[in-house]
């Protein structure tokens, strides 16, 4: 009884630790959920930059389209599909506050408002992928993945 004990206990321990640990029972969200939340909510307030920009430049907007119906395609692969549709800010904590600022500050000029979203999109994708490191591994993929994309449309937004 004694051996039995400590072995169920280690197999507790390494069953609840490894595996996607977003269903641990707790009241408290696990890391994962927490890292597919915050990449969810990063890719909303991104989406409402771009509208932002394109409301601010009409000239733009053509070219930033696809570039943010990709932004909007992530925040759905991180599970804000319900939450996205209905407004742009989150609804699940205090941070709600922050992304109305960064879309009303859209830059006069073009170059400067696309310079801002590439900026953004550099922040978000180093974000993810120092994420990643701690990410268990589907969650991991998916950050990487999209960390990749957010490289390119800072590519894209700078190249032209």
């Amino acid at each position: 009884m004694l051996a039995v004990a400590p072995a169920a206990l280690l197999v507790a321990g390494c069953s609840a630790g490894s595996e996607e640990s977003g269903a641990s029972g707790g009241s408290r969200p696990s890391a994962a959920d927490r890292a597919r939340a915050r990449a969810a909510r990063d890719s909303r307030e991104l989406a409402a930059r771009y509208d932002a920009v394109a409301a601010a430049h009409p000239r733009l907007a053509e070219r930033l389209r696809p570039l943010r119906a990709e932004v909007v395609r992530h925040a759905e692969a991180f599970g804000a599909a319900a939450e996205s549709s209905p407004s742009p800010s989150p609804s699940s904590s205090g941070a709600g506050s922050p992304p109305a600022s960064p879309p009303a500050a859209v830059p006069a000029k073009e170059k400067d408002a696309l310079a801002g979203l590439a900026a953004a999109e550099r922040e978000i994708a180093d974000r993810r992928a120092k994420a990643l490191l701690d990410a268990p591994g589907e969650l991991a993929r998916l950050l990487a993945s999209v960390a990749a994309a957010g490289a390119a449309h800072v590519y894209l937004l700078t190249e032209a």
